[in-house]
């Protein structure tokens, strides 16, 4: 009975050169490129999840319509006097562009919580992916969600009398800072929704969040209506400062210090919090 022998691999073969792996494959790292491409199929991913679940947009679509009615009929003539809904309809809309960013972002901690809870996230980490990525992925998706809540609210806004002081130009980057500070709050969702074990406690403390930082800000009433103590606490909200900086791109007005500090603290909230989201994405079980 004679042996079968089987043929060596180039690996085994004696003095043959090892075989190629994939770049990145000997410590782990992913390129650029591919994590890019990674980023854009979970991105599409979780968009035609909306596609299949279009209910999942109620809050991006009926929210800005929801607020700028309630408050414009219910509180503007208290806030800026009868008869003068127009005036405070140019004050309210910059500063709900700045509340859109945050509501939605809570959002994103209860979807990832949920995904987890579902085993989705436990496959994401079998595959050969960046860890970041599948966040990321989350993050410019939302993006997506703040865009159109942001275009249904301005186009409620000129429908109830907005005027727009400065340039197009100007308007954009008023979008454009609320779009930027909105993602910086996503990781401090996402982090509260991979260290918490249910969406209802992530809801709840996302509430916990939100309720001081909106209210205890200039998007609905001016800070010198407030008492001192509340006054001192509005002037280092960021809310505020997204507030003003939206409100100045478009009413006209400063806009340097608000601009340059709402930056800010977009910078320093996700360089503090995405690095602990990923980490904790990669050791949550």
């Amino acid at each position: 009975m004679s042996a079968t022998t089987l043929p060596q691999s180039p690996v085994d073969a004696p003095g043959a050169p090892p075989a190629r792996r994939p770049a990145g494959a000997a410590d782990g790292r992913i390129g650029l490129r591919a994590n890019l491409r990674h980023i854009g199929a979970l991105a599409r991913r979780n968009a035609l999840q909306i596609k299949q679940d279009p209910e999942s947009m109620f809050d991006a679509v009926l929210m800005p319509i929801i607020f700028i009615l309630l408050f414009v009929y219910v509180f503007g003539g208290a806030m800026a006097g009868k008869g003068n809904q127009q005036e405070y309809v140019n004050y309210l809309v910059p500063g709900l562009m700045a509340m859109m960013g945050m509501n939605i972002a809570m959002a994103v901690g209860s979807g990832v919580n949920d995904d987890f809870k579902k085993g989705v996230m436990d496959r994401f980490r079998t595959m050969p992916i960046a860890r970041s990525s599948v966040l990321i992925a989350k993050i410019v998706v939302e993006i997506g969600r703040m865009l159109v809540a942001t275009a249904i609210l301005l186009g409620m806004g000129f429908l109830l009398g907005l005027e727009i002081h400065t340039s197009v130009l100007d308007l954009f980057a008023a979008i454009g800072l609320s779009l930027a500070f909105g993602a910086s709050l996503m990781w401090i969702f996402i982090l509260l929704g991979l260290s918490l074990k249910t969406p209802q406690a992530v809801q709840g403390m996302a509430m916990l969040v939100l309720m001081p930082l909106q209210f205890g800000s200039s998007i609905f009433a001016k800070p010198t209506t407030m008492p001192g103590w509340l006054q001192s606490f509005t002037e280092y909200n960021p809310l505020s400062n997204l507030a003003d900086a939206a409100r100045n791109l478009i009413n006209g007005g400063p806009v340097a210090h608000s601009v340059w500090m709402t930056l800010a603290w977009a910078v320093g909230i996700t360089l503090v919090t995405a690095p602990l989201a990923v980490s904790k994405f990669r050791k949550k079980t």
